[in-house]
């Protein structure tokens, strides 16, 4: 009878021993990072999240520190789609000065994971983007101001105070909304 070298199986428990230490290393970091309550955030391009209208609200109140830029939209809308270059445009040289900029989806909800997406991935837009998803979109529009009646686009802009400081309704022109910016951005 042929004996099996004794180095085969010392080389397999080596083997096991370094797969198991992995996924006990593996494992030990996923649970600090779930224990410390910290886990890594991937926001998947062209992401939107549905929001009510409190939590429309909530991210609309202002702490002092920024001014705020918001854009109601929807894909079905062809003015809002013409203007989106420019707003991802003035996202991108604001943003970095302190401006917060949100857009804000009036799609419907079953559009968050196709056409939505899809836009805004077309658009390269880095802005935060929500979906109002709301039974009944009045109570929120006029919440937001009484004078929208609720027609897209419209823009709002927002001291760090968080008074309307600019409002347009229909496809803002990008010179007189980067004008409304430095304006608030400079204190004026």
């Amino acid at each position: 009878m042929t004996s099996i070298p004794r180095t085969i199986p010392t080389v397999i428990r080596l083997g096991i021993v370094a797969l198991l230490g992995s996924l006990l290393l593996g494992y030990s970091a996923a649970a600090q990072s779930h224990a410390s309550g910290v886990a890594p955030v991937v926001k998947p391009a062209g992401a939107a999240r549905p929001i009510n209208a409190d939590e429309l609200q909530g991210l609309l109140k202002r702490d002092g520190a920024h001014p705020l830029l918001v854009n109601y939209w929807a894909t079905w809308c062809d003015p809002c789609r013409d203007e989106f270059p420019d707003l991802v445009k003035i996202d991108e040289q604001y943003r970095p000065r302190g401006l917060d900029f949100i857009a804000v989806t009036l799609d419907d909800l079953v559009d968050i994971n196709t056409e939505v997406p899809k836009f805004l991935r077309t658009m390269n837009a880095k802005m935060p983007v929500y979906l109002l998803n709301v039974p009944d979109p009045e109570p929120a529009i006029n919440a937001v101001d009484r004078e929208w009646g609720g027609a897209l686009p419209a823009t709002f802009l927002y001291n760090a105070k968080g008074e309307v400081v600019y409002k347009h309704f229909g496809r803002v022109k990008a010179d007189e909304l980067r004008a409304a910016i430095e304006k608030v951005m400079s204190g004026k």
